[in-house]
């Protein structure tokens, strides 16, 4: 049987061979199948819905094998496999190719890694390909039953038998229950004729208070797993920060800022990405370059990651994952307005994790503002941007009356004397805190720069906004600490009760309470 590579972003590269032979050795990144990283890839076993491989398999199956002349080879192709057991995974999405040394596969496909050991780029073979028919209510059911949906959790699909009907599955321990919720003629919905309600909204709240007839209460929407995103482009931009701006493809442009644009776009005409523009003259190629070096080493699934950038002519381009909402700022203002204190407290909690990260990695970001965090699907957020600021031009970059300096969002120390550090990181994180339970108001309103660095340096503090917690005041206020070494941590590795992340969580609890 011939071979793929699979690489922990979902890629393969094939090996060299007759040109008319498939790859037979493909890397492929691991994000998309490696089981060290959370959803990624599960080791092969009975699955929910997924059909058993075994040696005959049923006649409406069809499985689809390479075939390698040289099998001698494959174990001694200098892809650094070693003899043992077989490993073999199931992919838990799907991948399509974005080079010519990439292997396509689907979720549910059973991949055998022959080696491992190439950090973020797996070599793998494909052992089948099952093609089976698969149902929307066999779909939901697996993801209700997908950590981390417990007990009562639920989803609203359309119907499958009936137009202009719904379906609602419900999980129930360890199984999923399906309901239809049919439509009255005259308006409104019903599972049983006797209760009928107006709006879905209303039958929700209804069956979330009392089960009346269905197998359990229903407690919280089904919650979406969030797909990886692999560290590179390609196995073969691994270790090329460099890559060809022509390769670029601008889409539609997201946004704009001080420095730049950001354009939603793709890569190789395979890959959605996005593609900041810095303005000509902002900052130095050599330095940023220097600089992209490390942020590219920078990993965690709260910080948006760095792909590549195009520094040989201007203007720069960075070239990062795309996030479908964009900025945290603009989703606030628009989109996410219909958010409730809960979800904006656990963005919170998800923007102190990735601080946590850049924390722990001696790392400051020296921006940290709600327009310079991105939105995906779900209410995740992610932080971008992180060590840009300290490659602006100085006299593009100072706190000064009338300059793009975001004096709003700096802590004194840093506005006033440029001592930066993670500390006045967590000044900015007690800022971002207002713009959320705000829904993206502009700090210190009414004031203007002149006047909050003047007030802030005699000590004052924004008041405490309508409609949020004193608690989450309190994290507010400790970040605001005049004295740096007294603000918190953004650290969560031990139970010290003086730390952004966790206490954004205590919140979280106190509120489900």
């Amino acid at each position: 049987m011939g071979g793929n590579c699979l690489s922990r972003g979902g890629i393969l590269s094939p090996s060299s061979g007759p040109s008319k032979v498939p790859p037979l050795i493909t890397t492929i990144p691991p994000t998309e199948v490696t089981p060290h990283l959370i959803q990624s890839l599960e080791a092969v076993r009975p699955l929910p819905d997924h059909p058993t491989v075994v040696d005959s398999l049923p006649e409406n199956h069809i499985e689809i094998t390479t075939h390698n002349n040289n099998n001698s080879n494959l174990n001694n192709n200098n892809n650094g496999s070693s003899s043992g057991p077989i490993k073999i995974f199931v992919a838990l999405y799907d991948y399509e190719v974005r080079t010519n040394e990439d292997l396509s596969f689907k979720k549910g496909e059973h991949l055998e890694i022959i080696n491992d050991t190439q950090g973020d780029w797996w070599f793998a073979r494909s052992r089948t390909v099952v093609f089976w028919e698969k149902s929307k209510e066999s779909k939901q059911r697996k993801k209700l039953l997908i950590s981390p949906n417990e007990h009562g959790a639920f989803l609203i699909r359309d119907s499958e038998s009936r137009r202009n009907d719904y379906s609602l599955s419900v999980r129930d321990g360890d199984t999923v229950k399906h309901y239809r919720l049919r439509q009255l003629d005259e308006g409104g919905f019903f599972i049983a004729r006797k209760t009928t309600f107006r709006t879905l909204q209303e039958l929700v709240e209804h069956y979330a208070s009392d089960a009346d007839g269905l197998c359990v209460n229903l407690r919280q929407p089904c919650v979406q797993i969030e797909k990886p995103v692999t560290a590179d482009l390609a196995h073969n931009t691994r270790d090329q920060w460099e890559i060809d701006r022509n390769s670029l493809k601008f889409i539609r442009k997201l946004g704009h800022g001080q420095f730049g644009e950001v354009w939603e776009g793709l890569w190789n005409n395979t890959t959605p990405v996005a593609i900041k523009s810095l303005k000509q003259g902002t900052m130095d190629p050599r330095d940023f370059l220097t600089e992209a070096q490390i942020m590219k080493k920078l990993r965690h699934p709260k910080l948006i990651q760095l792909y590549a950038v195009c520094t040989l002519e201007e203007p720069i381009y960075i070239i990062t994952e795309l996030m479908k909402w964009g900025s945290l700022l603009e989703y606030l203002q628009g989109k996410g307005r219909t958010l409730k204190l809960p979800q904006l407290i656990d963005m919170a909690a998800q923007i102190a994790s990735g601080m946590a990260y850049l924390e722990s990695q001696n790392y400051i970001h020296r921006d940290l503002a709600a327009r310079n965090v991105l939105v995906g699907d779900n209410n995740v957020v992610k932080i971008a941007d992180f060590g840009l600021a300290r490659l602006i031009k100085e006299d593009e970059y100072e706190a000064r009356v009338g300059a793009r300096f975001p004096i709003k969002w700096t802590a004194p120390e840093a506005a006033n004397y440029s001592k930066f550090s993670i500390k006045s990181d967590v000044w900015s994180f007690g800022i971002l805190l207002t713009e959320l339970v705000t829904y993206g108001r502009i700090p210190y309103p009414g004031m203007t720069n002149a006047e909050v660095l003047h007030q802030v340096e005699h000590g004052y503090r924004m008041q405490c906004p309508q409609t949020c917690p004193s608690q989450l005041y309190d994290i507010m206020l400790e970040c605001w600490h005049k004295d740096p070494m007294k603000r918190p941590t953004f650290e969560t590795s031990n139970n010290d009760s003086h730390q952004v992340f966790a206490e954004c969580y205590q919140i979280l609890r106190s509120l489900d309470d």
